[in-house]
């Protein structure tokens, strides 16, 4: 090993140390997941959740959000107040230490919450610690409390008594720092959609959300009926198969275990998993116990019933779970969540507290319900044969590709590198696209498929109906992860698969059909950041030799903005030298003496009114504009140069935020039910852009 002869400076002088909220400034993604839109919002995730925690301790039945017009944003609740006398071991007022030190709070074991969500006690001193002001007010034995702290979580003053107050409660207002995040614009619509999920998780809890930014528009959430309304406005676009949802609360052990179910004819699951009001999207322990019970309670009353009739005929978990709509909420006092983004819970003993709830409830409301049993069953025994055909079909599917040596298809259009970490395909619509993207591309690391038409709706297909498709069946075997039951993503061939269709209705309408089929059938591949959309250029700009392109109206403006600038500009010029040529000067020629050091733009020049209206009126000679519509319309060099040269190319990542959102937008899209597309396409109609007609 070759020694480095460099003089080794590294001592004690190189080990920082991080003190206070320092740590939370210098590497923010440790606590709120990254800088960009997640991480912004995740803020106020924080803040929400602590006035959640006083409602499921019981002594919060009100909570009011609002953005404010200088973009801050505060959140209220009507709980019990943060404590304000001093705390022992900071010797700072309790309201400053949780607000500036890391794990301080109420939720260790002290007794205040029997359940709560943040058990870190990082969430609202993460908050102070990213923001460039927060404010605190707390009404609590009977005086209003105010303390404000800037840029990072510092303190401007110790809490002050500034009123007195005849209710009780906490309201927190923040700015957070435009020098962290991408960008400090709040979305209404992603802060609404988080609202509406934890009023429908705290019944008889009262959310308001207000946006001072849109004249005050307001919407409030209180829901009576829990997580049985939540599942109902699931299903507000299905066709639904058992109209009574099974709903039980009960505690078992130290858990509450809820769950709502029902059923509906959709091909895939739709499960949401709660712990103490965290979306666990990972699933964990308690969701493993509601598979397994609601999968053994539906066989025992199947084959107590004749539905059934030999063990081997047994429904898989597989059956029992297509078209099954849950939500499952547990509240625990010590939940084991992994990372402080909880995504998937770790206590083992509530795998079996939820199974045994289920298993007894569960087997209830089918013996008391025998006609929706009926119905259940019938869903899941049909489930079942299009399982036995799916298999064949994948047999085929994956035979046939042994057949063939495992050759690929003969319409794609390989890569030269074997390394998936560095290969991408593209799947673009047509010959004439292929054709170019084939000519234009780098042999190296791109593919090209080309697929003829759109494919099918998967939406409405199961497996066995799907892998007929002869485009699909092509599009999986280039893939080479397989599918159902022999999918191995970590086979797959390519961790860059990219979308690349028209800049039209059809290919909008393909895009959609295929993001459809990655969501669908391969989760696994949006999940792990491999599946993209190519952003071609939608208008080419040309001025003589010089040749821009605009990927939408707005750039497509900026850029004839910019030409006509440039334009008024040279003629400015033209008219400035003019002008200086005759003017007298302190020696008789040349610039005028108040003009010296100054440029075209900032000289004191006076044209005459002819002159000034030919400045301001130019117009822009020589410029084409051109709209593409299809990718055929590039040569091969343009669309190397626009869409698929990495030094200059724009790709959108698909990313599943919101799987519940996402799941119900491609259900309402591409489902069965009418009604519910009508509603979305009248509702969104005037945000229509692009248009073809």
């Amino acid at each position: 090993m070759a020694k480095n002869n460099q003089k080794d400076t590294y001592d004690a002088s190189k080990i920082q140390v991080l003190e206070g909220l320092e740590a939370v400034r210098k590497r923010p993604g440790m606590y709120i997941g990254g800088t960009g839109l997640e991480g912004l919002h995740h803020l106020v995730w924080e803040v929400l959740d602590n006035a959640i925690d006083e409602a499921m301790a019981g002594y919060c039945d009100n909570i009011e959000v609002t953005i404010l017009k200088d973009g801050s944003l505060s959140v209220y609740d009507n709980g019990r107040g943060i404590p304000v006398d001093k705390q022992k071991q900071t010797g700072k007022s309790a309201l400053e230490t949780v607000l500036t030190v890391l794990h301080a709070g109420g939720k260790f074991g002290g007794g205040e919450y029997k359940v709560s969500g943040g058990l870190h006690g990082v969430g609202v001193s993460v908050v102070n610690a990213l923001s460039i002001y927060v404010k605190a007010e707390v009404a609590r034995g009977g005086s209003l409390y105010i303390q404000e702290y800037k840029n990072g979580g510092k303190p401007v003053s110790a809490v002050k008594k500034v009123g007195l107050a005849k209710y009780t409660g906490t309201k927190i207002t923040f700015k957070p720092d435009a020098d962290i995040f991408e960008s400090i614009e709040w979305n209404y619509r992603k802060i609404l959609d988080r609202i509406r999920q934890r009023a429908y998780l705290n019944k008889g809890v009262k959310i308001k959300l207000t946006d001072e930014r849109d004249d005050g528009k307001t919407y409030s959430f209180y829901f009576e009926g829990g997580i049985k309304s939540y599942v109902a406005h699931m299903n507000r676009s299905k066709e639904i198969i058992n109209d009574k949802i099974f709903y039980v609360e009960k505690q078992s052990g130290t858990t509450i275990v809820e769950v709502a179910v029902q059923y509906t004819d959709d091909y895939s699951e739709n499960v949401q998993t709660f712990a103490n009001n965290i979306n666990t999207g990972d699933g964990g322990t308690h969701l493993t116990g509601f598979r397994t019970s609601i999968t053994r309670s539906i066989n025992e009353y199947a084959k107590k019933n004749g539905f059934v009739k030999d063990s081997k005929d047994n429904l898989t978990g597989d059956d029992v779970r297509e078209g099954l709509s849950a939500v499952l909420s547990v509240k625990l006092p010590d939940p084991q969540f992994e990372g402080q983004t909880k995504a998937k819970l770790g206590n083992p003993e509530v795998q079996n507290q939820v199974g045994s709830v289920m298993s007894e409830y569960f087997s209830y409301f089918l013996e008391e319900n025998p006609n929706e049993a009926k119905k259940i069953i019938g869903k899941c025994l049909l489930s079942a044969r299009a399982r036995v055909a799916a298999r064949a079909a994948r047999d085929t599917v994956v035979r046939k590709g042994v057949l063939e040596g495992m050759t690929l298809p003969g319409k794609l259009a390989d890569c030269s590198s074997k390394d998936p970490s560095q290969s991408e395909i593209y799947i673009v619509e047509g010959d004439s696209a292929g054709g170019s993207a084939k000519q234009g591309r780098d042999r190296m690391f791109q593919a090209i498929l080309p697929l003829r038409g759109k494919i099918l709706n998967v939406e409405r297909a199961r497996l066995d109906r799907m892998l007929s498709s002869e485009e699909i069946k092509i599009l999986i075997i280039a893939m080479g992860a397989g599918i159902g039951e022999t999918k191995d993503i970590s086979k797959i061939r390519y961790h860059r698969i990219v979308i690349m269709t028209d800049a039209d209705v059809d290919g909008a309408h393909i895009r959609a059909l295929l993001l459809t089929f990655y969501y669908r059938y391969f989760p696994e591949v949006i999940e792990a950041g491999y599946l993209y959309i190519a952003q071609p250029p939608l208008f080419k700009i040309e001025k003589g030799k010089q040749v821009q392109y605009a990927y939408n109206d707005a750039q497509r403006d900026e850029i004839l903005t910019q030409l006509e600038k440039d334009v008024k500009l040279t003629k400015k010029t033209e008219l400035y030298e003019e002008e200086t040529a005759e003017a007298p000067t302190s020696e008789g020629v040349g610039v005028p003496t108040e003009s010296v050091g100054k440029n075209p733009e900032e000289a004191d020049v006076e044209n005459t009114e002819e002159e000034a209206e030919e400045v301001s009126d130019i117009k822009i000679p020589g410029v084409k504009v051109s709209r593409y519509k299809g990718l055929g319309e590039m040569n091969p060099s343009q669309l190397w140069e626009t869409t698929m040269d990495p030094a200059n190319r724009v790709f959108l990542q698909v990313t599943i935020d919101d799987a519940e959102k996402a799941n119900e937008i491609f259900s309402i899209l591409m489902g069965d039910v009418v009604e519910p597309r009508k509603k979305f396409i009248q509702t969104h109609a005037k945000n229509v852009k692009n248009l073809d007609v």
